[in-house]
């Protein structure tokens, strides 16, 4: 077995673009892993059940989160390159999909669940993966360590509140981690390179199943996986030495439709009066996210979901920016006024529709 690992490590190392080939690689297994998961979470009754503040309209099985940690995992773990930050991302991010996989199977409370998620955000802290841009003193440390703990639980969250349509939260993990994957290899950070990549991969594998008509649901499990792990991605990054303003707002920019979001549900939810103490706001479901939003609006799900897409490939490419070369600049800033465009069309279609209905 040993002599096994050892001829995969030494292949890996040969392979000139090793991010391609963990790209093709986390894809392929999160691919066939999806498939072997669904048939299970299907035959073991599984289920997404509909109701009134749901979308879909017949069971779908859960469980998909399950392929993507396992894709995910087996990837970075035959990649043979860790760091003492990495192994903190994994045993959180394996106690977040544990307690997701009960939840989903079981259902627990909301208190059970942010108590599991302060316990795995501690858990990153203990390997070094925390904020540091305070004083060293005290009550700096302090500060970053609840900073860090309010960051990651804030984040795992957002990205389960997005969990409201097929292919949504995989879509923006997807673009969020490609993101964070150009960064780090503008700034030279291999082992955040091999773990984005791996991210990314695994969820575009998924993607495939999880886009509308989806197949199968992330659950619980793995959207809070999803969102944990992409916070301590943006925890875990060196984004800029020199200047700790860049450091800070880099990847508050790539995952700002998720910050903005839970911010925006937040204030209107407190100001109408729905929302009265903090256990009812980490109790509380509703249909009135950014998502549920637009299909408001008039949007169909597809278009609500490429928009968003598009809007957090834009926000993504802005963050990239702050590190890129004065010439990678110029393609992505076509790439971005491409995205805009592209959401111009969104609208226009739309709204067009909209007029046809009027008449």
């Amino acid at each position: 077995m040993r002599d096994i690992l050892q001829s995969i490590h030494l292949f890996l190392s040969s392979v000139p673009f090793r991010w391609l080939f963990l790209l093709v690689f986390s894809f392929l297994l999160a691919f066939l892993s999806t498939k072997v998961i669904g048939r299970i979470a299907a035959k073991l009754r599984i289920l997404d059940h509909p109701n009134e503040r749901k979308i879909h309209k017949k069971a779908i099985p859960l469980l998909g989160g399950l392929a993507i940690y396992v894709s995910f995992v087996i990837t970075i773990f035959l990649n043979f390159s860790f760091s003492i930050e990495l192994k903190g991302v994994i045993i959180g991010g394996t106690i977040i999909l544990i307690i997701g996989l009960i939840d989903d199977i079981k259902h627990i409370s909301a208190t059970w669940k942010l108590i599991s998620q302060v316990l795995a955000s501690s858990i990153l802290i203990l390997y070094g993966v925390k904020l540091s841009f305070l004083p060293s003193t005290w009550w700096g440390n302090a500060g970053e360590v609840l900073l860090t703990v309010i960051w990651v639980v804030g984040i795992t969250n957002a990205v389960n509140f997005f969990d409201g349509m097929d292919g949504l939260a995989t879509g923006l993990t997807a673009i969020g981690s490609l993101s964070f994957f150009i960064v780090a290899l503008i700034t030279g950070q291999q082992y955040l390179g091999f773990l984005t990549i791996a991210l990314a991969g695994s969820c575009l594998g998924f993607l495939k199943f999880n886009f509308k008509p989806a197949s199968i649901f992330l659950g619980d499990a793995g959207s809070t996986f999803l969102g944990f792990t992409l916070a301590g991605i943006a925890v875990m990054g060196n984004w800029a030495k020199d200047n700790p303003k860049v450091a800070l707002s880099l990847p508050i920019i790539i995952l700002s439709v998720l910050i903005f979001d839970m911010i925006y549900i937040t204030i209107a939810r407190v100001w109408d009066g729905r929302v009265r103490s903090f256990k009812e706001w980490i109790e509380y479901t509703g249909k009135d996210h950014l998502h549920h939003r637009l299909v408001t609006l008039g949007f169909n799900e597809t278009q609500t979901v490429l928009l968003i897409y598009l809007i957090a490939a834009c926000l993504g490419i802005s963050g990239i920016n702050l590190k890129a070369s004065e010439d990678l600049r110029v393609y992505l800033e076509f790439i971005q006024a491409f995205f805009i465009f592209t959401i111009i069309v969104i609208l226009m279609i739309s709204g067009s529709k909209a007029l046809k209905n009027t008449k």
